[in-house]
C-alpha cells in the first residue's frame, strides 16, 4: 500500500508551528486565510544609514519614512528561496526555488511599521510576472546564482536582465562571523528586521499592503566581500563609503497573506 498523505501533513504541521509563534509580534496575526508559504535561505542583510531626505523623496503618497534614533536606513538583501507554494497546492517544480535580491527601506503608514521595496530581482520569469501583477511589487528578471562554496561562505551574483530596466547588479561573497541569536526588542537589529508588513504603490495610484508572518529572526553578525554593488543606482542613491552593518540568517519560514488596498487620508 502506498501512503501519500505524509508530506502534506508534515507541511501543515510546520506551518501550524510557525503560526503559533506570536509572542514577538507587534500585534495580532492578520485576519483571513494566508495564501502562500516560502522558505528563505542564506540571507545577507547589508544596511547603510543614508540621509533621510534622499529616501523620503522616493516614497509614494501615504508612506512616511521610519527612523531609528533619527537615522534612516537602506538595505540590500541577497538570499535564495525554496518551498514556494500557494495554499492547498504543492510546490511546482521549476517555480518554487530560485535566488532573490531586494533593495528596501523602512516606512510607517497609519501607525504600522513596514518595508518599502525599491526593487526585487529574481531568477524566475514567471515569479516576476506574478509578483508584479498580483502584489504590485517592483520585481525584475535577473541572471542570478547563489552557491555555498565552502562551509559558511556564500558566493552570490546577480545581473538585471529585465527589458527596459535600469542596469543593476551585485557580486561577492558573504557569511556568518559569529553565532546567531535573537536580538532584544529595543535593538537596531530587531527594528531593521522584525517587519511584518510590506507596502507597494499600484499602477492605479493606490497604496497596497501585504502582511507576512514568521518566527523571530535568528541573526549572526556577518562579513561580506562585495566586488560589485550597483543595486541602489536606479534610485539615484549613493551609498556611503563607510562599511555597512552586516547580518546573516541561515533560514526563515514565512507565511504570506494577500495584499489589500490601504485607504489614503
Amino acid at each position: 500500500m502506498v501512503h501519500t498523505g505524509g508530506a502534506p501533513r508534515r507541511r501543515r504541521a510546520v506551518i501550524q508551528d510557525v503560526l503559533q509563534q506570536t509572542d514577538h509580534l507587534p500585534g495580532p496575526l492578520p485576519r483571513g486565510p494566508w495564501v502562500m508559504v516560502q522558505v528563505w535561505h542564506d540571507l545577507l542583510f547589508a544596511h547603510w544609514s543614508v540621509p533621510a531626505d534622499a529616501l523620503a523623496r522616493l516614497l509614494p503618497d501615504g508612506l512616511e519614512l521610519d527612523l531609528f534614533e533619527g537615522r534612516a536606513w537602506v538595505a540590500v538583501v541577497p538570499f535564495r528561496m525554496s518551498g514556494i507554494r500557494l495554499r492547498g497546492l504543492p510546490a511546482v517544480p521549476g517555480l518554487s526555488r530560485f535566488p532573490e535580491l531586494n533593495v528596501r527601506t523602512y516606512v510607517r503608514c497609519g501607525g504600522r511599521g513596514g518595508v518599502y521595496f525599491f526593487s526585487l530581482d529574481a531568477a524566475n520569469a514567471v515569479a516576476v510576472a506574478v509578483a508584479r501583477t498580483w502584489f504590485h511589487l517592483p520585481y525584475f528578471r535577473a541572471r542570478m546564482a547563489c552557491d555555498e562554496v565552502a562551509p559558511g561562505r556564500l558566493r552570490y551574483a546577480s545581473e538585471r536582465t529585465h527589458s527596459g530596466a535600469h542596469p543593476a547588479g551585485l557580486r561577492g561573497e558573504y557569511g556568518p562571523a559569529e553565532e546567531a541569536r535573537v536580538y532584544p526588542p529595543d535593538s537596531l537589529e530587531h527594528w531593521l528586521t522584525e517587519r511584518y508588513s510590506l507596502f507597494a504603490d499600484a499602477p492605479d495610484g493606490s497604496l497596497r499592503r501585504g502582511d507576512i508572518h514568521h518566527p523571530p529572526w535568528e541573526l549572526a553578525p556577518a562579513w561580506a566581500e562585495l566586488e560589485e554593488n550597483t543595486m541602489t543606482a536606479p534610485q539615484g542613491l549613493t551609498l556611503p563609503d563607510e562599511p555597512p552593518l552586516l547580518h546573516f540568517a541561515r533560514l526563515q519560514r514565512v507565511v504570506i497573506w494577500a495584499p489589500h488596498r490601504v485607504p489614503l487620508r
